[in-house]
């Protein structure tokens, strides 16, 4: 899906700040929240593609203006009400009042995927294309490489297609793939000459160039 999260290769939202010595967590909120999801995902009420959504499901101001683990709160409290864990207005109850959750998820049809064939479609050292498509769901592929052309560098064992995964059981497992970009292909005229981006991708994501 094109929501606000997918947040790569635009700028105007200032510098990374980079702390020394920066903590795991800032607040103990935040250690707080990274235990129960922990402890959440034993109940198996969703896989991490559905936990991913759930946060691309976060209303943009909300997602804008929240910390890396409020992302993580908001969607594990999310899927705790839509799985039947806990009833929505005891989760008002206990938080006080209001609760921000996720928007609720569309009902959408991913495309159909095959599952890998024992062999990698794309080989090491080739060049392919990233398929131009914009999925209503879940999706790993970023929008700024849609389109534009790489160099598989590395494949990695097949692995569930997320773009499937989040949606549904029984995702085919693809073949992953490290596609290295020159940043003048991504980026256009400016960009480092000596410059590039890695991007790991399913083969879904991929045709040959």
């Amino acid at each position: 899906m094109n929501g606000v999260h997918d947040l790569g290769g635009v700028d105007g939202y200032g510098a990374v700040e980079v702390e020394a010595g920066e903590p795991v967590f800032h607040a103990g909120w935040e250690r707080r929240v990274f235990g129960l999801i922990s402890a959440m995902s034993t109940r198996r009420l969703a896989n991490v593609h559905y936990f991913r959504h759930t946060i691309e499901r976060m209303e943009p101001l909300h997602y804008l203006a929240s910390p890396y683990y409020e992302h993580w709160l908001t969607a594990m409290a999310t899927i705790a009400v839509e799985k039947g864990a806990v009833g929505h207005d005891e989760l008002l109850a206990r938080a006080g009042g209001s609760f921000p959750l996720s928007r609720p998820e569309r009902k959408v049809r991913p495309s159909p995927a095959p599952a890998s064939e024992s062999t990698p479609t794309f080989a090491l050292g080739e060049e392919v294309v990233v398929r131009n498509r914009h999925p209503l769901g879940h999706t790993r592929c970023p929008r700024y490489v849609r389109g534009k052309r790489g160099v598989v560098v590395r494949i990695d064992d097949p692995h569930p297609l997320p773009d499937i995964a989040a949606h549904q059981a029984g995702a085919p497992r693809q073949f992953q793939y490290c596609v290295r970009f020159a940043a003048g292909e991504l980026w256009g005229e400016g960009a480092g000459a000596n410059e590039c981006m890695h991007v790991d991708l399913w083969e879904a994501h991929l045709e040959k160039a």
